[in-house]
């Protein structure tokens, strides 16, 4: 699998929870960001990039697959965890949202946003 994935530190008090996405020497490399906000149950991604790499971080409770070739995985990230993936153009990836709250998720990518030509190709991973 070249999905590269980390567990990231929480830094959490009665507020809430912080977390740092990325590291800033790679934050050069960045065309597009996007706050993701994912209903219990519902299901994001599902599809892969042909040329941008997306890294994502999320916090759970979700359910993440991944398939890069004949590779296929899953991950189960807990409550309160929040795990990044830097995930590399042609892997397909899909999260669901296995809580009973909304989660957030923050992806990033290489490629900028053109929703004339979107740099995604659909693939169904998690049925809906």
């Amino acid at each position: 699998m070249r999905v590269k994935i980390e567990r990231i530190a929480v830094h959490q008090d009665a507020r809430g929870s912080v977390f740092e996405p990325l590291a800033a020497d790679s934050l050069v490399a960045q065309r597009n960001v996007h706050v993701v906000l994912t209903q219990p149950g519902a299901i994001r991604g599902n599809h892969y990039h042909t040329r941008g790499t997306e890294t994502v971080a999320g916090s759970g409770p979700m359910l993440i697959r991944l398939r890069d070739g004949d590779e296929r995985m899953d991950l189960e990230v807990a409550e309160g965890e929040v795990i990044k993936l830097t995930i590399p153009p042609g892997v397909a990836h899909a999260f669901k949202n296995t809580g009973r709250a909304p989660n957030a998720m923050i992806a990033f990518n290489t490629e900028p946003h053109d929703p004339a030509a979107p740099d995604v190709v659909r693939e169904v991973l998690i049925e809906p």
